[in-house]
């Protein structure tokens, strides 16, 4: 097995670099597609396609909405969790505070969570106070991702958990709070979610230098997360 070499976090006294597993030579196309994966359910987008998935395949919860909320609830979820994250990363790169702008390293994640944080609640505060009022389990939602990125500041102290799969866990724990509730049949989109969360995970630890321990962490942070907000707010 390859071994990589991480410098320890928070420590610039240690000399000895903590060794890790990661992936080995997988065939170029295995290497494509989880980078294909990584990139089309990025965390970032996850809040994104949830929203349209609630809007256009949910019978239920915008059942009554008109067509301005179905406009500009999906602009607001791009502008307040891609662009204005995205947009942060790549300032901080262009002022010298992140070495990378994929965030490779724990030190690279501290200041992005934290901005993506504060957009992250203003997000819940919109749908919150949404005129028309929204469905709880939408702005439960919300919360959920709130949720998930504080949790994911507080791992980060320890150690680089998985924000691939913390975005895939909030999709599965969204999913079964629906399931819960019964507002819908999720056999269908319980299994897709299963099957690209495994996928997601997988590719992960093809071209990424996550372990399964930082991989398991993430999935459980963001189904539990969700879970959580779901009985704050349901």
């Amino acid at each position: 097995m390859i071994t990589a070499e991480r410098q320890d976090f928070g420590d610039n006294n240690k000399n000895d670099a903590v060794k890790l597993p990661v992936a080995g030579n997988f065939p170029a196309p295995v290497r494509f597609f989880a980078h294909f994966f990584s990139y089309l359910l990025h965390p970032l987008f996850i809040p994104l396609y949830v929203i349209m998935f609630l809007i256009y395949v949910h019978p239920s919860y915008f059942s009554g909405a008109d067509s301005r909320t179905k406009f500009w609830l999906p602009l607001t979820v791009v502008q307040l969790t891609i662009f204005y994250p995205v947009f942060s990363v790549v300032l901080l790169k262009a002022l010298g505070f992140a070495d990378s702008f994929f965030l490779k390293t724990q030190k690279d994640r501290i200041i992005p969570y934290i901005i993506s944080g504060i957009f992250f609640f203003w997000l819940f505060m919109v749908f919150k106070n949404y005129p028309g009022e929204l469905h709880p389990a939408v702005t439960a939602f919300a919360l959920g991702i709130f949720l998930t990125s504080s949790a994911a500041l507080m791992a980060n102290i320890y150690f680089k958990i998985s924000m691939h799969a913390m975005g895939m866990g909030g999709l599965l724990g969204l999913f079964l709070v629906i399931m819960t509730y019964n507002t819908m049949l999720m056999t269908w989109p319980l299994s897709i979610a299963f099957l690209l969360t495994g996928i997601v995970c997988t590719s992960r630890l093809v071209v990424s230098d996550h372990t399964v321990k930082e991989i398991y962490w993430g999935l459980f942070l963001g189904v539990i997360c969700q879970f959580a907000a779901a009985l704050v707010l349901l």
